[in-house]
């Protein structure tokens, strides 16, 4: 165990975040995606849920400032309802980590598949509310 690092946050997705660099994309997975399909390294986070494991990566992760749009989430289907509450706690935890309010990227379902397997890696978690993928920009970090 490490002071200040949450117990959301496996030993493999510490290391590839640190591996990561300015750029890189880290998609968080519902339990819906395909994540072992997609994905070119594979971190299970099976059982959590998405806002949780979202505020605790970020007190870690800097998001991408030198971009319009750091996040990303996948449109919503025509028909279907479900995706915003869930985008509202995600502005929330974003707001709070980060002081001011980011916006989303909507990236339409196939492109999110294959900007997802372009992506450093996939984080596949337990939850089960629809549309709760999201994708994370990583940026610099300047002390």
């Amino acid at each position: 165990m490490l002071l200040g690092i949450s117990k959301l946050i496996p030993p493999d997705l510490l290391k590839i975040m640190m591996e990561m660099g300015h750029g890189d994309e880290l998609v968080l997975a519902d339990a819906n995606f395909p994540s072992a399909r997609v994905a070119q390294r594979l971190v299970r986070c099976d059982g959590q849920a998405m806002p949780e494991l979202l505020d605790a990566i970020l007190k870690l992760f800097q998001l991408d400032q030198y971009v319009d749009r750091p996040v990303a989430v996948m449109e919503v289907m025509t028909g279907d309802t479900e995706g915003m509450p869930i985008w509202k706690q995600y502005e929330e935890i974003i707001r709070a980590r980060t002081g001011h309010d980011v916006g989303f990227e909507i990236v339409e379902r196939f492109a999110f598949y294959e900007r997802a397997h372009k992506g450093y890696a996939v984080v596949a978690t337990g939850e089960v509310e629809q549309y709760a993928n999201i994708i994370l920009k990583k940026g610099v970090i300047v002390e």
